[in-house]
């Protein structure tokens, strides 16, 4: 992969799901494709989306001809402080947030099939590269997207979120392949509904994936009664993009309530919400912020984090991160008193691991008191390393600490850490530490590690330091299926090739018949090849029987289809004068 400053930055937990983009494996129907939809993009989108979408389509450099290139594209990206990375289609939703908090784009290397041109439920290339970049190129987009991911990345997600994000995966898989059977689609999309009814109480990643999917995917933006696009998903889908303007998809102003409302990939949005300008994107994300367990820490934070069951990071008011894996919290009055984790945890400050504090010391898990000690008017973590010394805690000195929620730890001060001139670790030999009757470590248990800080500030999913910790995000065991084109497929492709190759040379035209005949024989089911030869005899102003053939096999089709249909008028209006 050819790096630049940006995707330097990035952290080896998510080098793992980047891929290299198999250009070479895009056809020429699949690059007809692209051309079709960016024609129609820019022929339609510049009366309807917002107006950083064609301004951004000239600073990413996205070529309207042809799929871009992720190195082209980088190059470009730079320039505006970002960049991108192809991926093998949906990827983990934590990592997915965590690259846009790294200003990184990641891009579906894959394309979709012809007959999903119009929408696909599947990432791919046309949605991320020509419906995301675009509108980054805004720098008050750029920066709240930036700010989501950061947000969204630290989201605590269920058991359940991870199982729905894997059937979604599965189900993007087998339809956008050509191949699958109507029956692998059934059982996919069967699937999917069964663990999305069963999801129980939303998660906070699943609610700010609601939020998400409202506004960087389906946002619109302006006045309700008449707004524009900027959700990369209405920018990438030709098909939406349309519909979604009609009036009967309901008009939302956009609140923090959006995250209440579900939705379905597979079906057209029945809502959408409106936002009067990318500044109300923040406050709405800061007022979603707000709830989250980031932002209120305490009882609250860490016992969203022990439902996760996943690795998570609580906050000490002293700076102290604790990054584990969190089963209990004892509290008193609605404050914790006591916070345990199981199985390797790592202690932290300020994002980087403390020495000789690793997952291998703390091998079976951590635990500690939160709160103020009941004789001290200021909290301990307030204190200078001589202060401590003044008040007994001196290293090889025993001391007996009460705290006002009455836990107690009595014990001999063995070493005490000192971050940024401010105590955050005080660690402890022949201790034992009890509450309310209850024994909660015992002298005979080796060395106690108390955490400093009256309060829990802040808790969020994932460790504080994830290289030190270990985080990775292993690459999707199921694979975007790697299309194994029939003969017959080829050959189509071959016509493409041909039809591209005399556009872009300007010559060889009288080849065009004898590709039309090949093309009517042995394909009447393909309607873009007959289109872009339809463009070719229209630019050449060529209107004779060759070109009148050629319109009526296009126009017998549109009875048969209405989605065809829709597609052929466009491809018409985009054949127009006033189009060009």
């Amino acid at each position: 992969m050819e790096t630049n400053p940006i995707l330097d930055k990035l952290p080896r937990h998510l080098m793992s799901l980047v891929i290299d983009q198999p250009y070479n494996e895009y056809t020429p129907q699949d690059q007809a494709l692209w051309r079709y939809v960016m024609r129609q993009n820019v022929r339609y989108l510049g009366k309807v989306a917002h107006g950083a979408y064609l301004e951004g389509l000239r600073k990413t450099g996205i070529s309207i001809e042809t799929i871009p290139s992720m190195y082209g594209m980088n190059r470009i990206l730079q320039d505006i402080g970002w960049a991108a990375v192809a991926v093998d289609g949906f990827v983990p939703p934590s990592a997915f947030m965590a690259f846009q908090a790294y200003n990184v784009l990641v891009i579906a290397a894959d394309i979709r099939p012809i007959d999903q041109i119009g929408y696909t439920p599947a990432p791919d290339i046309i949605h991320e590269a020509a419906g995301h970049a675009p509108i980054i190129a805004d720098p008050r987009y750029a920066d709240f997207l930036q700010r989501f991911g950061e947000i969204g990345a630290k989201a605590f997600l269920s058991t359940q979120d991870y199982a729905l994000y894997e059937a979604i995966r599965h189900l993007s898989i087998i339809k956008a392949d050509p191949y699958s059977s109507q029956a692998e689609i059934k059982e996919a999309e069967k699937r999917l509904a069964d663990i999305s009814n069963n999801m129980g109480e939303p998660s906070e990643l699943a609610r700010i994936r609601n939020l998400h999917w409202w506004t960087v995917e389906y946002g619109l933006i302006g006045d309700p009664g008449d707004p524009k696009i900027y959700g990369a998903g209405l920018l990438s889908s030709i098909s939406e993009s349309y519909q979604c303007l009609q009036p009967a998809v309901k008009k939302i102003p956009l609140t923090i309530d959006a995250a209440n409302y579900n939705y379905d990939i597979t079906e057209p949005q029945p809502q959408l919400f409106v936002t009067p300008d990318f500044e109300t994107l923040n406050k709405v994300l800061d007022e979603f912020a707000e709830t989250m367990a980031v932002r209120r820490g305490g009882v609250y934070g860490l016992k969203q984090a022990i439902r996760s069951g996943n690795t998570g990071t609580a906050v000490y008011s002293s700076g102290l991160e604790v990054s584990g894996t969190f089963t209990q919290v004892l509290e008193k009055n609605g404050a914790p008193v006591y916070l345990k984790t199981t199985g390797p945890t790592t202690l932290n400050f300020a994002g980087k691991e403390l020495p000789g504090h690793d997952k291998e010391y703390h091998a079976h898990g951590f635990g500690s008191p939160v709160g103020q000690v009941a004789s001290l008017s200021v909290p301990l973590e307030d204190f200078s390393e001589e202060e401590l010394d003044q008040i007994g805690l001196t290293e090889g000195e025993p001391v007996n600490l009460a705290f006002e929620s009455g836990l107690t730890v009595a014990g001999k001060v063995l070493s005490k850490t000192i971050c940024d001139g401010r105590p955050v670790l005080i660690s402890f030999t022949d201790c034992s530490v009890t509450y309310e009757g209850k024994t909660l470590f015992e002298t005979g248990w080796g060395t106690f590690d108390m955490a400093i800080g009256n309060r829990i500030v802040s808790v969020f999913s994932g460790p504080a330091d994830a290289d030190a910790f270990g985080l990775t995000y292993p690459a999707p065991e199921e694979k975007t299926h790697k299309i194994r084109h029939e003969e017959k497929a080829k050959k189509l492709h071959g016509l493409y090739q041909q039809v591209r190759d005399i556009r872009e040379q300007n010559c060889s035209f009288a080849l065009l018949p004898s590709i039309w005949q090949e093309l009517k024989r042995d394909h009447a089911d393909d309607w873009l090849c007959a289109l872009e030869i339809l463009e070719l005899l229209k630019e050449k102003k060529i209107e004779d029987a060759f070109t009148r053939e050629v319109t009526e096999f296009l126009l017998s089709k549109k009875p048969k289809n209405e989605g065809m249909a829709k597609l052929i008028d466009d491809g018409f209006a985009m054949l127009t004068p006033a189009a060009s």
